[in-house]
């Protein structure tokens, strides 16, 4: 994990292997803020939809006892919600480096389509 420290607080990038692993353990809510088209092309399985389009700080799920982390395609949106979070008071929060390009690169599971049939489909 990297931190950064900011003005509002501690930015932190999780890498791919930290965030599974916490998914896995229930120790984080992961919330995906691309696009519903891009979600409903592909996803991390269990992750909640708040596109970037209409984040909005405050109505994000409490963090009691769980730490949210973002993510995007490739780090770049889930990084900057991240900070909008802390500059709305939101703290500890975090995003997942390299989105989720990274995620599949590293063959982590996850929702997609089957092209034939349009299903959806577990892959990785």
């Amino acid at each position: 994990m990297q931190t950064e420290n900011t003005e509002n607080g501690v930015l932190e990038t999780w890498t791919v292997d930290e965030v599974q692993a916490a998914f896995d353990k229930n120790e984080i809510v992961l919330i995906d803020v691309r696009t519903p088209q891009e979600y409903m092309f592909e996803h991390v399985e269990g992750a909640l939809l708040m596109p970037m389009a209409f984040f909005d700080a405050k109505k994000l799920p409490t963090q009691d006892g769980k730490r949210i982390v973002f993510h995007c395609g490739s780090g770049m949106r889930s990084e900057k919600v991240a900070r909008a979070a802390l500059d709305a008071g939101m703290t500890p929060v975090a995003h997942m480096g390299g989105g989720f390009g990274a995620w599949k690169t590293a063959e982590k599971p996850y929702m997609g389509t089957d092209m034939a049939s349009g299903a959806p489909q577990r892959k990785g």
